[in-house]
């Protein structure tokens, strides 16, 4: 069992649910990333979602794209993320999910990525363009080393697929919760509910809600529902707004992550 499986565990246990806020590796530099995961921790996070900057981001949008280039400007790889990682484990135990897309993992080369993840702390990994009936390169690896591997279940997707996807998935399952990109939405869209009750049909595992979940109010709708709510581009957002104020964005983005932790708890 690791750090995913621990957490969402204590948190049912307790009549909880997860928050997992999202923000991209080396946006604006892995220093402030550092300072932002122990600051997102102390806010009430309880997984963290670390993005892993790719020039062609397709499931994204324009907010976490822009901060995909921001980061690979300052020449972000995905050997700095984990080697960031590994400093990390040094001051906490929050569980960590790299979020990208297969390219950089492919050229990193995918066991020597799963062995190296692991060994520096990293708990699971979503592949944003990865389905699962072609993952087997990395799912192997990844059940042999204890890297949970989180397929991403979509309002198209069909009871068939649901049930795949359900199956495939490890440490939770990350339901978007409306079609098209990232990026922060006016509200929750009314097909959320039946998808997350369709998705417990075939599975007992943790459901994580993102994709335009942006507001305390919509986190505080949304855990309602699911067992987990993801929060990146609101996030992001603020980074990008004081991308030139290391000190405002520890504290801009503490504030906010403490608003929606508090509104999941409560």
């Amino acid at each position: 069992m690791n750090r995913i499986d621990k957490t969402f565990k204590n948190l049912a246990s307790e009549g909880s649910k997860a928050f997992i806020p999202f923000i991209t590796a080396g946006d604006p530099t892995l220093n402030i990333t550092h300072s932002l995961i122990l600051k997102l921790e102390s806010a009430g996070a309880d997984v963290i979602e670390l993005g892993v900057p790719f020039s062609d981001p397709i499931a994204d949008g324009p907010s976490i794209q822009k901060a995909s280039l921001r980061a690979l400007e300052n020449n972000t790889s995905l050997k700095d993320i984990i080697g960031m990682v590994k400093n990390l484990r040094k001051d906490t135990q929050v569980p960590i999910v790299l979020m990208g897309y297969y390219n950089p993992v492919y050229k990193y080369g995918v066991e020597r990525f799963v062995v190296d993840a692991v060994k520096s702390g990293v708990d699971g990994v979503i592949i944003a363009d990865l389905p699962p009936e072609e993952a087997s390169e990395l799912t192997n690896p990844a059940k042999e080393h204890g890297l949970a591997t989180i397929f991403l279940i979509a309002p198209t997707s069909t009871p068939d697929r649901v049930k795949l996807i359900a199956e495939a998935s490890t440490g939770y399952i990350y339901c978007v919760s409306t079609t098209g990109v990232t990026g922060a939405r006016e509200k929750v869209s009314d097909t959320l509910a039946p998808m997350v009750k369709l998705i417990r049909e075939y599975t007992d595992k943790p459901i994580s809600v993102g994709f335009g979940v942006s507001t305390p109010d919509q986190a505080k709708e949304v855990a309602k529902m699911a067992d987990g709510v993801i929060i990146g581009s609101a996030i992001v957002n603020l980074i990008e707004k004081y991308k030139d104020d290391p000190e405002e964005i520890l504290t801009s983005v503490e504030k906010f992550a403490s608003s929606i932790a508090n509104a999941i708890k409560r």
